[in-house]
């Protein structure tokens, strides 16, 4: 708290309206951080916004030790709850996606089997996403795709995808700009596996300056908008 005081102070002293540091992972990367930041931006044009992208793993830590403000994405499945305040925006189901250029781009009712012999691009294998995808591969008579690339850039993984004949499997409202402009094909295949939680978390209403607390309330209503 005294630390946010006094970057307040020295904000004011050098014209601006506050800063804060956001980390961000991929599930609000598209849409909703960029949506909060231009709403944070009207109301104070001056402010300071740094961006960390990561995964959980770098991320939490870092908020933990006042480096990030707040992290905005998938919220943890178990970890790290106990020292940390969650707030939920809304739910987002995992497509599987491909380029327009494969095989199964416009097949109908694609089966795991037919999937089987094609790569794919997942999670790290830190993340929750990647544990639910092992256990899924497992029950599939323990599957091992023949290739398998971990990444989670969505720049890197959107020009594979539309170079190589991969799967990827990525939040639905991250590429559904993508899909619709036609530059990705979802496969017309049910993912059996991760449905989640995308949200903010932060050390508390108390860690904020009023700079994060003004973020926070533009990430709320933008996830009500976009709800």
């Amino acid at each position: 708290q005294v630390s946010n005081a006094a970057q307040e102070l020295d904000d004011l002293t050098e014209g601006s309206s506050g800063r804060i540091v956001i980390g961000v992972l991929l599930a609000a990367a598209p849409d909703l951080l960029p949506q909060a930041i231009e709403a944070l931006l009207a109301d104070r044009p001056k402010v300071a916004i740094k961006v960390v992208e990561g995964t959980n793993d770098a991320l939490m830590p870092a908020l933990l030790s006042g480096e990030i403000d707040m992290v905005v994405g998938r919220l943890p499945a178990y970890r790290h709850r106990s020292e940390i305040v969650q707030e939920k925006l809304f739910d987002d189901d995992i497509l599987a996606v491909v380029g327009k250029q494969h095989p199964l781009a416009r097949k109908k009712s694609v089966s795991f089997k037919e999937i089987k012999p094609f790569g794919w691009i997942l999670p790290p294998l830190e993340t929750t996403l990647r544990r639910q995808v092992d256990q899924f591969f497992i029950s599939q008579k323990q599957y091992v795709p023949p290739l398998a690339l971990e990444s989670v850039s969505y720049l890197t993984n959107r020009a594979l995808l539309r170079s190589r004949n991969l799967i990827g499997l990525l939040p639905d409202h991250v590429v559904s700009d993508d899909i619709a402009n036609g530059l990705l094909t979802a496969l017309d295949w049910k993912v059996p596996f991760g449905r989640g939680p995308v949200g903010v978390s932060h050390r508390g209403l108390d860690s904020l300056s009023p700079t994060g607390a003004a973020f926070l309330k533009a990430l709320e209503d933008t996830a009500r908008a976009m709800r």
